[in-house]
Formats: structure tokens, sequence, C-alpha cells
């Protein structure tokens, strides 16, 4: 686990830190309440940590050399103190710190360790830069970098959705309006129109005196515009909002598409990405499989051992789904009833590799409160394109009944 050094004299305030470290997700705080012991910390393995959390005013470093040394280090650092004038807010960010903050009580804390969480994340978040001058592009690149993105580098439009294309991952793109071959509006409007499924978030950029220049942007599909030059912090503050709120979006999304017990897509998720391969097997003449699994006798596992051994088994079963099936979309569609769908798969090969998912199965023990449990699945296959998901899925859930009528932990093929 990678490591923060906090730095704080006041052992009230490093009371409360110790106190709320809790909310570092994967960091872990090691602290320390002078120059000289972070100095001794660092020089002990200086490539164990990953960011800083330090008082501006400590009594062996009064004037900001703790944080002079931390920069040196290029360990990324928020800083903290009980006051800031302009000119010394202008310093640190000028000289490099990730973010600075007011010590005004329990809130101000966990901002700074809410910015520390956010630097972790920043590690594996893409950001694209189009912007054709260099020395702009640079500048942005730089103040990307400083909060841990991973930066990609784009010159015109053209060039930024190509790297659109290739890439998936990028989160954000930020990109000038005047550009040669496809300028900041032509960009945004075409990831739109070419790329509507996708969640990317859009940060516009201009020098243009134009008002209406925020408002072209935003209506072609930016989710904001930041006007040049710009301050540094007015800039960390539109991008840390972009993806903040971009993140807030994917979180809904996930809610609506993920099984709240077993962490598995839904029936919703299932039914909609279902009727896509669905249709792209009727449009194709393509094989297209289905199947529901349904756990054997689950009732018996809440009414012996409670329902918190239900849910065990639930997830259990959700695991050995996620192992056995990641090839295919699968998903918990009821109580103790689960789906697959098998694109490209005849019946024979859908029924033998079902038929050796139900043996591993029964084969696999697991543990609820020491009590070691088992439990087998009946299933029910089809492999006949009906016209719709749903009759197939009918169909299958017939197949289903056979099997559990013909003594269950079977599968029932066409």
């Amino acid at each position: 686990m990678q490591k923060v050094l906090i730095v704080e004299d006041s052992p009230t305030v490093l009371k409360i830190l110790r106190h709320l470290s809790s909310r570092l997700k994967h960091l872990e705080p090691i602290f320390a309440s002078s120059l000289e012991q972070a100095k001794q910390l660092y020089a002990e393995q200086p490539t164990r940590f990953f960011a800083a959390l330090a008082d501006f005013n400590l009594p062996d470093a009064p004037n900001g050399e703790l944080i002079d040394f931390l920069l040196e280090q290029k360990l990324p650092t928020v800083v903290l103190s009980g006051s800031f004038n302009e000119q010394t807010q202008s310093l640190l960010i000028i000289k490099g710190v990730v973010d600075y903050v007011l010590k005004e009580g329990r809130y101000s804390y966990e901002l700074a360790f809410d910015t520390l969480n956010q630097l972790y994340i920043n590690q594996n978040t893409k950001v694209l830069v189009a912007e054709d001058s260099d020395l702009a592009r640079k500048h942005i690149c730089s103040l990307l970098q400083r909060h841990l993105f991973k930066v990609i580098e784009a010159i015109d439009g053209v060039e930024a959705f190509e790297l659109l294309q290739q890439d998936p991952d990028i989160k954000l793109l930020i990109s000038d309006y005047q550009m040669p071959n496809m300028d900041g509006y032509q960009l945004v409007q075409k990831v739109r129109h070419e790329m509507g499924q996708r969640r990317i978030s859009i940060l516009g950029l201009s020098s243009a005196d134009n008002a209406t220049v925020s408002s072209k942007f935003i209506k072609n599909g930016a989710n904001d515009y930041l006007h040049k030059p710009f301050s540094i912090e007015e800039f960390q503050c539109r991008v840390n909002h972009s993806l903040h709120t971009l993140a807030l979006v994917e979180k809904l999304e996930k809610a609506a598409y993920q099984d709240y017990l077993t962490a598995i897509p839904n029936r919703r998720y299932f039914v909609e990405h279902g009727r896509k391969q669905h249709q792209s097997a009727q449009d194709k003449n393509s094989q297209f499989a289905v199947a529901v699994l349904d756990i054997d006798h689950f009732k018996k596992f809440n009414d012996k051992y409670g329902h918190e051994a239900g849910d065990a088994v639930l997830i259990h079963f959700s695991s050995l789904l996620k192992a056995g099936l990641s090839n295919f979309l699968f998903a918990r569609t009821g109580g103790e009833e689960f789906s697959v769908a098998c694109a490209g798969l005849s019946n024979e090969q859908a029924y033998q590799l079902l038929d050796a998912f139900r043996a591993q199965v029964a084969a696999t023990e697991f543990s609820y409160n020491d009590t070691p449990l088992s439990i087998s699945v009946s299933i029910g296959v089809t492999n006949q394109l009906q016209e719709h998901l749903e009759s197939q899925l009918n169909h299958a859930d017939e197949l289903l009944y056979n099997a559990k009528s013909a003594g269950r932990n079977i599968v029932v093929g066409d």
C-alpha cells in the first residue's frame, strides 16, 4: 500500500488528522511533527511515499521550508495552514503544490484527505489535451501532470478524434477552439454525434473575446468552458468539477445496472444488452443461445441458516458465474434466478459450456459461519432464435422447469 507523509506540529490538529485518516481509501498515513522528522522518514525509504499533507508553518520550518523540501523531492503536496494571504497562495500554486487548505475545522481536513484520494484515482485517469500551440499545450499538460493524470496530447481536432477512437479509457477532453484542420467546435460536435453513448467530459478553451464562444462550445456538447488566459486554481477547479460530475453519472449508471447484493449485472442490464445481441443474431443469421439458471432448494438455506446465509449463497454463486462465464453476458434476473446469453454458440456448444459450469458449481464448497456448504444449479438452455429475446428466455425457462422436474442439478437443452 502506498503511503502518505502527514506533517503537523499541533497535537490537537494531529489528533484530528489521525482520527480522520480512515478516509484514506488506498493510502497509509505516516505521521511526523517537524521538518527534521519528516526528512528522516523520507530518507529511510523515499520511494514508498506517494504524496504529502504538510503544515506550512513548523517550529523548525517557519517560512514553508518543509514545502520546498517536499517539492524538491517531486512529491505531490497538499498544504495546510491556519492562515494564507493572497501572495502566499499564489506563490504556493506557482511553486507546484497540488492544493492548499485552511485549517477551518473538520470539513477542511476531510477536504484535504479527499484531495489525496483524488490524486490516487488520477493515476489511472486519462486526459486528452487538444491544442495546436506547443507552449499552451505543454503548460496545460504540466498542470494536469501535477495532479498525476495520465496526459495524452493532440495538435488538432483530427488527431484528437483519432486518439479518442483508439483509447476508450480517456475520461476528459480539453480542447482549444482555434485549431487547424478541425477546430474545437467541430471536434466537440463530432465526438457527441459519433460517440453519443460514450461517457466523456469535455472542457472547452479559447482566448477569443467573442461572448458567443462559450455558449457555442456548450451547445455543441462541451460540459464546461474556460477563457484563456486562466488562473491555475480556476483550471484545477474546472477539471476537478468536470471529472467529479462524470464520476457521479457513472456511479448512478452503475447503481441502475448492477445488482446491489452480488455486484454482477442486474435484469435491466441483461435485457438491454441481450436485446442488442439478439437483434444482431437475427440480422446476421448467426447462433445465439440463452439460458436460465436457478439455484436448487435455495429456500432451505434461508430456512435453516437465516437470510444472511441465503445472501452468502447468492454471492458465492455469482463469483462462480464471474469466473466461469466471464466471456458471456450474464446477470441476476430474479431472487435465486440468473440468466446467461451466449452469442455465437450452437445448441451443443452452449449445452456443454453450461453443463461444465453446473458440474463446477456442484463440486465447489464454500463456508458460512465455519459451516461448509455446497449448492447445485438447474439450467434450461435454448438455441432456438425467437422473434424477441423475452420469448427465447421464456422457452429457456420452460426447459428449466423440465430440469427441476427431472431431479435438479442437470441441464436441459433443446
